[in-house]
Formats: structure tokens, C-alpha cells, sequence
């Protein structure tokens, strides 16, 4: 099965039907080229858009930001967010939404950084502490997934909870204070460079690779197009749909367990203040990327220039010392543009 027409329609994938349009069916080599071409025009949109603020940037603030070290930030601190944007794609595209992924990563920081889990390192090997950030990113994916899928609960209401008890949690474990790292072969795995380029970076490519085959190239990719387009259509194709908008949380844990390494490996600590407003950034990144916020339709590579784009836009207003209140008006903006022009696109595809 191509998931192509899946991708650009949120096609029923038994009959092969648009929903939106019933009756009528989508060819797929049509489906397929219209996808091409809105992905194309997509993704050079937002070239354009980076290689705009880059301009900004070296126009601004000149050197400072065109240094090869302010370059290596930009990419350290997009690496982490990125890792969580990517798991936000998926369950974006399976129509859902996470509003807790910033607590998730303060807890699995901070659960990662006790004393336990550090001697436990000490003893036996540094990757105790990946093991138990990622472990604990998963496990509240799943409570998140068993909420939503088989609680009903929607899925704003329940992640909304989870944020909430995610980061009380994590200031309870941390009694407020910072958790410094004090494993050295920790920092030393992570803290590195291969090829020039840090391993964090590097952490975020092969995630992105990860992501994207998955999306696109495997059958859960597929499926995540079908229950996000029309949930109904995809169950009576024969997709369990409860059991895979659970595993869309759990793999969207994951990523932020991963993201709670990268961000102890990045400031040596745990802390429950870490992660704060990556809901923000990482769902801004998402839809500005172009997947679609009512699910059906998701790009990988979208996000990635998504998240370059915020984090580049952030890293401008730090070198021009700009107010903090003037980045968060200016990616509200941009949020709400980039919406409407996917309210626009949307409506041009469904008269076609």
C-alpha cells in the first residue's frame, strides 16, 4: 500500500476514498504527484524562510552570529527540542496532541540524576542513566496512551493532567533543587564531537532518520496517516485504533526521554524546571513544519526546518538582546500565520 494518497488526504485506506469527498475516489498516481508537488512548495517555503532569518541574522548581528560556534549552538539547542518535535509529528499526524512533553522531559531528567540512579551508574555502567530517562519517558507515554485511547479522555484534558503531575512530580523527586550529574563517562559519551559536529547533533540526525523511515516507508507510518485522517474509515480497514494511538504516545515518550539525556548531557543536571514551554515550541515547530493540526497529514523534514527556524529566530533575539516578551509575541504571530495558511491550503485542495 503507497502512502502517498494517505498522506496527502487522509484516504480511507481500505477503499482507497477520499473522506472528505465521499464517493469519489483518488488515483494514486494523482494523489501521489499532488503530494509531491505540495511538499515541494511546502518545504521551499520554508528555505526560504530560514535562509530569510539567516540573512537577518548576519545583517544584525554580523560575525557573532555567523561564527562557526554560534552555528554548533543553534544546532545543540535544536537538537534537543527536535527530538521532542519529531515524537510531537506523530501524534499530531494521528490526531492527537501532547501538552506534556516539557514536564516529561523535567521528570526523566530529573528521575535519571538521583542519587540512586547515578550510584547505580557508578557500579555498574553510564547507560543506567539513558536507560531510566527513556524508561520513564515511556512509561508516562503509556499512562498518557491508556488515558486517551481507552479512557476516552481527550486528549488535551489528559495530557493537560499529565503536565501538571508531571512536573509536581519532578519537584517533589528533586525537592526543588538542581541534580548535578556526576558520573564522568556520561559526560564523556556525550560530551564530544565527531567530524566537528556535537554529539547531540548527531543524536538528532539519526532520530530524524529514524522518524522519517518510519512515517513513511514501514506500516505503522501508514497507519498513523489513516487514524489521524478518519478514525472510523481506519477501523473498519481493520486498524485497531485505540491500541495505536497508545503507541503513538508511548513512541512520543520515548522521544522525550531521549530529550532528557541530551539535556542532561548538555547542562550536567536534572532539574524540574527543565523542559519548560517545549509544548509550545515543539507543537509551533510541528505545524509550521506543515503537519496538519486535525492529524491525517505529517512531514518529518517539515518539522526539522520548523525547528531550525524557531531556534534561529531565538538565537537572533538573544545576540540583539531583545526582551524575551518580544520572542514570544513574534512566534505567536507566526503560529497563527502559519495556521491560517494551512486552513488556506486545506480549503484550495478539498475544491480540486
Amino acid at each position: 500500500m503507497s502512502s502517498a494518497p494517505l498522506e496527502t488526504t487522509g484516504a480511507d485506506p481500505a477503499a482507497g476514498t477520499d473522506p472528505q469527498l465521499p464517493g469519489r475516489a483518488t488515483p494514486p498516481a494523482a494523489a501521489g504527484s499532488g503530494m509531491a508537488m505540495s511538499g515541494f512548495w511546502r518545504n521551499l517555503g520554508l528555505i526560504i524562510a530560514l535562509v530569510v532569518l539567516i540573512s537577518v541574522g548576519l545583517w544584525t548581528a554580523g560575525d557573532r552570529f555567523g561564527s562557526v560556534n554560534n552555528v554548533l549552538t543553534i544546532l545543540r539547542l535544536a537538537a534537543v527540542i527536535g527530538v521532542v518535535s519529531i515524537g510531537m509529528t506523530f501524534v499530531i499526524t494521528g490526531g492527537g496532541i501532547d501538552l506534556s512533553v516539557g514536564a516529561l522531559v523535567a521528570l526523566a531528567s530529573v528521575w535519571a540524576t538521583t542519587l540512586a540512579t547515578q550510584a547505580l551508574a557508578e557500579d555498574f555502567h553510564w547507560s543506567v542513566i539513558v536507560f531510566t530517562a527513556v524508561a520513564v519517558g515511556a512509561m508516562c507515554g503509556l499512562i498518557n496512551g491508556v488515558v486517551i485511547a481507552y479512557g476516552r479522555v481527550v486528549a488535551f484534558i489528559a495530557t493537560l493532567a499529565s503536565l501538571a503531575a508531571g512536573r509536581g512530580l519532578a519537584e517533589l523527586i528533586s525537592n526543588r533543587r538542581t541534580q548535578i550529574n556526576r558520573v564522568d563517562e556520561f559526560t564523556a559519551a556525550f560530551d564530544r564531537n565527531i567530524l566537528g559536529i556535537p554529539m547531540l547533533v548527531w543524536i538528532f540526525g539519526v532520530v530524524t532518520v529514524i522518524g522519517w523511515v518510519v512515517l513513511n516507508r514501514t506500516t505503522f507510518g501508514r497507519r498513523t496517516f489513516a487514524v489521524g485522517g478518519n478514525p472510523e474509515a481506519a477501523r473498519l480497514a481493520g486498524i485497531n485504533v485505540k491500541l495505536h494511538t497508545m503507541w503513538l504516545y508511548v513512541l512520543q515518550g520515548v522521544c522525550c526521554g531521549i530529550a532528557a539525556v541530551m539535556m542532561i548531557a548538555r547542562t550536567t543536571t536534572g532539574s524540574s524546571t527543565h523542559g519548560t514551554l517545549y509544548e509550545l515550541d515543539s507543537i509551533a515547530a510541528v505545524v509550521i513544519g506543515g503537519t496538519l493540526l486535525t492529524g491525517g497529514r505529517g512531514t518529518i523534514v517539515g518539522t526539522v526546518f520548523g525547528v531550525l527556524i524557531f531556534t534561529t529566530m531565538t538565537n537572533i533575539f538573544t545576540l540583539n538582546n531583545r526582551d524575551i516578551s518580544e520572542q514570544a509575541i513574534t512566534k505567536g504571530v507566526v503560529i497563527i500565520l502559519a495556521v491560517l495558511l494551512q486552513q488556506y491550503l486545506a480549503r484550495r485542495e478539498l475544491k480540486k
